[in-house]
């Protein structure tokens, strides 16, 4: 399937993002750690929450959680204390993911997880059984899921968890939300040091809780607003306290010529005529809105070099060899720095006559280049169902907002 899209001259609209799949997968997890009743409300409709619902409702003997990084990871941890034998899986990318981080710690907890396949990687076989909490050390380079993982299994076990994190700390904001969500779920959590974190054991309470609406999926009508001609553009359901990460992608983008006004219920973008000339940015703490901030800089015409990017290359996809081979179609050659670095220096060459953006089973690769149609005319997006992943209504959105897409 290929999507066309021409996006409107002037853009005036009310969209209601979908709630958040951070806040959403982390809810129902500590929801079935807490054996609780209330169901978490306004929950994400996206694929990631889906089968994450449908595991723990289910309980299925083999989980396959398709393309869900999120679950694996979480899942993981969670049926390694749960009662029962399962089989834990995903699509093929999903199979190559490494994991063996995560259950190594695990393992050392106790944890009975042996691999089906190649070692490293899924499909797990795991076992859950009653584990003693220890200290444990985790390198904080890895993925924030991994650590969040941890901490939410780590409330669950009778004496508690403390976690070391070794060297640097990368995605710290994602740790902040998982602890603030185990806080509002009954749980002792707190940093003991710059790098240590320490669980009370106990377990978690059933609480009643409500899920607002998704930051990441906030970045792409952000997107829009700054290459638009002018935009005023209301999301309910964001707020300005939101322990979400990615709500800091709103400061990045004032120097992009998006102004955000808080309102009641929401927010207020509009397109404002002060735009930096050049933009030097660490993405460590909101790596998924990396995309976005790539597309837009080069779209803008703004030279850019973002770094903190180191794990891009282990997501959906390898998003900085994605975002190299797409945005050259569109004419803009991108320098990679090892896995870290991403930069344009203002180098273009003659794009190609109808580009069709590959989006490589990556939800954020067809979202952050939709808005491309501002500048080509009729822009074509391969696979652009892969967006059911975080936004499913991505496309209606759109539609709602004036752009053509058919």
């Amino acid at each position: 399937m290929i999507y066309s899209i021409k996006a409107p001259e002037r853009l005036q609209a009310e969209i209601h993002l979908p709630a958040s799949k951070s806040i959403s997968n982390r809810a129902l997890v500590l929801h079935a750690l807490a054996g609780g009743s209330h169901v978490p409300e306004n929950l994400s409709d996206c694929d990631d929450t889906l089968v994450t619902i449908k595991a723990l409702r289910d309980k299925p003997e083999v989980v396959d959680i398709m393309a869900a990084g999120t679950a694996m990871r979480f899942l993981t941890a969670y049926y390694s204390v749960s009662p029962g034998m399962r089989i834990i899986t995903g699509t093929e990318r999903m199979r190559h993911r490494p994991i063996g981080i995560l259950v190594d710690a695990l393992r050392t907890l106790g944890a009975q997880i042996d691999y089906v396949g190649e070692e490293g990687f899924p499909p797990l076989r795991i076992t859950g059984k009653s584990l003693e909490g220890k200290e444990i050390a985790l390198p904080g380079n890895v993925s924030s899921q991994y650590i969040s993982a941890l901490l939410m299994m780590g409330g669950a076990l009778p004496q508690g968890l403390t976690l070391h994190l070794t060297g640097n700390i990368i995605s710290r904001p994602y740790i902040e939300l998982t602890m603030q969500l185990m806080r509002d779920f009954g749980a002792e959590v707190s940093w003991i040091s710059d790098d240590s974190i320490c669980v009370k054991g106990g377990g978690y309470q059933d609480t009643p809780y409500y899920i607002e609406s998704d930051w990441s999926a906030a970045s792409y009508w952000y997107e829009i607003a700054a290459l638009s001609t002018k935009a005023r553009i209301e999301l309910p359901g964001l707020f300005a306290n939101s322990c979400q990460g990615d709500s800091k992608g709103a400061k990045l983008f004032e120097k992009l010529g998006v102004k955000t006004e808080f309102i009641k219920g929401g927010v207020r973008l509009t397109k404002t005529s002060e735009c930096s000339k050049r933009l030097d940015a660490n993405l460590v703490e909101i790596p998924d809105l990396a995309q976005t901030f790539v597309v837009t800089c080069c779209l803008k015409g703004i030279p850019f070099r973002f770094t903190g990017l180191q794990s891009l290359r282990i997501k959906e996809t390898d998003r900085i060899s994605a975002l190299i081979t797409e945005l050259r179609k569109l004419g803009f050659v991108l320098q990679a720095e090892g896995d870290e670095a991403l930069s344009w220096e203002g180098e273009w060459r003659v794009p190609e006559d109808h580009p069709v953006i590959a989006t490589y089973e990556d939800h954020r690769m067809a979202m952050a280049f939709a808005p491309a149609s501002f500048l080509y005319n009729n822009l074509q997006i391969a696979n652009p169902e892969v967006v059911s992943k975080s936004y499913p209504h991505f496309w209606e959105d759109l539609k709602t907002a004036g752009f053509n897409v058919y």
